[in-house]
């Protein structure tokens, strides 16, 4: 299906297009790059209708060869897992041009360049299935992000795109060494030297190799997630970047490492994953915690939504690493409900700090009076943050909690305390915000047309992810059967090993 081949070359044809020639003003660039982005929008939409899976569970398979004599192809797949993460790209991008509409004032084309790039990157990573092909995608979202924030950002712009960068990096070089390592033992031991991750499933590991390739892998995504003690980039990262890069990083950049774990660590490393999994999600839960109790001290709003993010994220990984049914969806719609909550939240942040020029909660309050559009939607997006039944996030930690308590009542219980932190903090925050005296008089302005378009898509789609989640569950089906199947032929296997030995 040569439409996921133009997903990717859409915006990256735009942005060579807008950032090489020269020859766009300013507002001509803007048009353009938000009609590439909602024509992307659209594509996603018609694969979504008109999506029919195979024998596989692939709605779509694109192959090609590329560097044949390496056995590197142009491989690209869609499962209703990356259907949903494509489909969540092409809605947060759009939404990223238009809220930097007015914000960003200086060398428009570079800019929109430097976004349409890095859309071409994040669909690359969720569509590739050459190892190879992955990583090349991985780094080139990576690369632009980091101009974004060193250009465009705050005070601390240049040190917080450097420890983003230095952090990514060495993740990816530990995935380039693990993917190497795969591709040569598979090799030797089937003659064939291939990147494609249909045959690399096949792949025997003897030994403790597996789990030393599975963690090259688990590192490079943890770093992405971010996943405590390896999540201090993050924050720098959210406070210093502009509005679309914070929503381009909460919302997608950090679901590429939790895609990761469900694409390629749990498939390709199935033993190493099942040893591995009890210390997954201590290290989750303890990033649930540490983030939400981060969270309750923070005075800047961008910094406290980036802790936020951090202890979401965690769920996602606990939610994986439970390996059931209920854990494994839960996860799976987290990562769609955490994208549009928290970039939602982003814009506004972004909206407030246009009009009172500040993002200091102390230097706020009483602005729900003057701006009561925008009061609303930040309240509907915090209860959606903190799992609020009927809004996005509640199914997602609800089913999460459910399959981590098959495995663990314990880590279950210390999972749901910080569903209870979420709430005060993010409370506290709105609070602080939004109620009580106007804290300096001001010529205020509430949401105009433009604001209120972006607010309202992502209004809408949270809506429907907390009452009619129904529609995306069925496309995730598939893929969590899949790993679930893996899972009980490895412990199978696993127990079938332990009888024989003794």
């Amino acid at each position: 299906m040569y439409w996921l081949s133009v997903l990717i070359f859409l915006p990256l044809s735009g942005a060579l297009v807008v950032g090489l020639t020269g020859r766009f003003s300013a507002a001509s660039v803007r048009w353009i790059a938000l009609a590439i982005t909602v024509a992307e929008l659209l594509i996603a939409l018609g694969l979504w209708w008109s999506a029919s899976p195979d024998s596989n569970g692939y709605l779509y398979i694109v192959q090609a060869p590329w560097i044949p004599i390496m056995g590197i192809q142009f491989l690209l797949g869609m499962d209703g897992l990356s259907l949903l993460l494509v489909l969540l790209t092409a809605l947060l991008v759009p939404i990223a041009i238009l809220v930097s509409w007015n914000s960003i004032r200086h060398n428009w084309p570079t800019f929109a360049a430097l976004v349409l790039t890095t859309q071409a990157g994040i669909m690359g990573v969720f569509l590739a299935l050459d190892l190879i092909l992955f990583y090349v995608f991985w780094e080139l979202m990576l690369v632009p992000m980091y101009f974004l924030i060193a250009l465009w950002g705050h005070e601390r712009r240049l040190y917080a795109a450097y420890k983003f960068f230095l952090f990514t990096v060495t993740g990816s070089l530990l995935m380039l060494v693990a993917i190497l390592g795969l591709y040569f033992i598979h090799g030797e031991q089937t003659g064939i030297y291939t990147f494609n991750y249909f045959e690399l499933l096949h792949t025997n590991l003897p030994g403790n190799t597996g789990m030393w390739l599975m963690l090259g892998f688990f590192v490079a995504f943890a770093v992405k997630i971010p996943l405590f003690p390896i999540h201090s980039w993050l924050p720098d990262a959210h406070t210093e970047a502009p509005t679309a890069g914070s929503i381009i990083l909460a919302g997608l950049l950090l679901k590429t490492g939790a895609y990761g774990l469900l694409r390629f660590c749990l498939p390709l490393f199935p033993e190493a994953s099942v040893d591995f999994a009890p210390f997954a999600m201590v290290l989750g839960v303890i990033g649930i915690l540490y983030g939400a109790l981060l969270a309750l001290v923070q005075e800047d709003m961008k910094r406290l939504i980036a802790y936020s993010s951090i202890s979401h994220l965690g769920f996602v990984v606990f939610g994986i690493y439970a390996w059931n049914q209920e854990g494994l969806h839960g996860a799976m719609l987290l990562m769609l409900a955490h994208g549009v909550t928290t970039s939602a939240m982003f814009a506004i942040i972004g909206m407030l700090e246009e009009r009172v020029d500040t993002r200091l909660l102390p230097c706020m309050g009483g602005l729900l009076a003057p701006m009561p559009r925008m009061g609303a939607m930040l309240l509907l997006f915090t209860l959606s943050a903190m799992g609020m039944p009927g809004l996005a996030n509640f199914v997602g930690e609800f089913l999460v909690l459910a399959g981590v308590y098959q495995v663990s009542a314990g880590l279950a219980i210390a999972g749901a305390m910080g569903v209870v932190a979420s709430a005060i903090y993010l409370l506290w925050m709105y609070q602080r915000a939004m109620l009580g005296e106007l804290s300096s008089e001001h010529a205020w302005s509430d949401l105009d047309h433009r604001e209120m378009l972006i607010l309202g898509l992502l209004a809408i789609t949270v809506l429907w992810l907390g009452l009619y989640p129904a529609p995306f569950l069925n496309y995730l089906q598939v893929p969590a059967s899949v790993i679930i199947e893996l899972n009980t032929a490895t412990l199978v296997g696993i127990e079938d090993a332990l009888r024989r030995s003794d």
